[in-house]
C-alpha cells in the first residue's frame, strides 16, 4: 500500500471518529438541560403508566399534558407563574377515554410556569416527580433559522475534533482546519445563534455583559480559544498547542447543557399584581 493510500485511509479514519465524537456530544446535548421533557414510568393497578411532562413549548398556544392511564385513575394537577408571587392554581383532572389530560397556561417568551402532578388510585397518591417541573415558554424559531445553526454549531465541533488529532498527531493541515473551525462557529454561534435568540426570546444577546446566559457566554469563551489558537498558528505553524487548547475548552463548555441559565422572566420585580386563578373542575 502506498504511502499516499496510507495517508487518505488514516485521514478518513480521522473524520469518522471525530463525526462519532461530535455525535456522542450531540446526544448529549439533546438528553440534558433544563428544556428536555422530565420522562419516566409509575406502576399503578398493576399496569405501567408511562409520561412525559413537557418543559419547553412556543408560546401562543398553551403547552398540552396527556398522560395514558388505567381507567378510573384521576390526577391532581398544580401550578403558578414562576418566580412569581402568585398564589398555587390546583385542579382535579378525571381520566377520559383512558387518558388524562389539562394544558399548561401560554406565557409570554421567557416566561415560566412551575407545575408539578399526582395520579390518583382513590385515596392513594402517585406524584409523577418529587420536585416541580419548570417549563419555559419561547418565539417560534423558523426552521430555515433554525437547521443551519445546528449544523454549523455540530460541524464546528466536528472540525474542532479532527483539528485537535491533527495536532495531536503532528500532521500538516492544522492551521487550516483551526481557520474552518472558527468560520464555522462564527457563522453558527455569532451570526445565527443571536438570530435564533432574537426569535424565542426578542433579545439578540443575554450572556456577558449583559446577562449570565450560558449558552452564550460557553459560545463566546470557545470561539474567543479558537481566535487565539488561529492567531498564534499564523505566526508559528509548529506551536500545537494552542488547537489542542481550544478543543479542550471547546468539550469542556459543550459539557454545560444547553439553556442553562438562560433567558428568564422575573414577575417578583415586576409591579404587575400576582395572577390568581380560579379553580377549575
Amino acid at each position: 500500500m502506498s504511502k499516499n493510500v496510507k495517508n487518505i485511509l488514516k485521514s478518513v479514519a480521522l473524520w469518522i471518529a471525530s463525526i462519532l465524537l461530535m455525535a456522542a456530544f450531540a446526544v448529549y446535548q439533546r438528553t440534558t438541560g433544563p428544556t428536555y421533557p422530565v420522562r419516566g414510568k409509575v406502576t399503578i393497578k398493576g399496569e405501567t403508566v408511562k409520561y412525559k411532562l413537557l418543559r419547553s413549548h412556543d408560546t401562543g398556544i398553551d403547552a398540552p399534558v396527556e398522560i395514558q392511564v388505567p381507567e378510573g385513575i384521576t390526577a391532581v394537577y398544580r401550578y403558578k407563574r414562576f418566580k412569581s408571587h402568585d398564589e398555587w392554581t390546583t385542579i382535579n383532572l378525571e381520566e377520559k377515554d383512558g387518558k388524562i389530560s389539562t394544558v399548561i397556561p401560554q406565557q409570554p417568551p421567557a416566561g415560566k410556569v412551575e407545575y408539578q402532578i399526582a395520579l390518583m388510585d382513590g385515596e392513594k397518591s402517585y406524584p409523577l416527580t418529587d420536585e416541580v417541573v419548570i417549563i419555559r415558554f419561547k418565539g417560534s424559531v423558523p426552521d430555515f433559522v433554525l437547521i443551519p445553526h445546528i449544523f454549523f454549531m455540530f460541524f464546528a465541533m466536528v472540525f474542532g475534533i479532527r483539528t485537535s488529532f491533527e495536532a495531536i498527531l503532528n500532521r500538516r493541515n492544522t492551521y487550516r482546519l483551526t481557520s474552518l473551525t472558527v468560520v464555522l462557529m462564527f457563522i453558527g454561534g455569532l451570526i445565527l445563534g443571536p438570530i435564533v435568540q432574537k426569535y424565542a426570546f426578542d433579545a439578540y444577546w443575554t450572556g456577558w455583559p449583559w446577562g449570565h446566559d450560558l449558552t452564550d457566554n460557553k459560545t463566546i469563551v470557545g470561539f474567543l480559544f479558537w481566535v487565539i489558537a488561529w492567531l498564534v498558528l499564523r505566526k508559528k505553524p509548529d506551536n500545537k498547542t494552542w488547537p489542542i487548547v481550544a478543543m479542550i475548552v471547546m468539550l469542556a463548555v459543550y459539557l454545560i447543557p444547553h439553556s442553562v441559565l438562560g433567558s428568564e422572566i422575573d414577575h417578583t420585580k415586576s409591579s404587575q399584581t400576582p395572577v390568581k386563578t380560579e379553580q377549575k373542575p
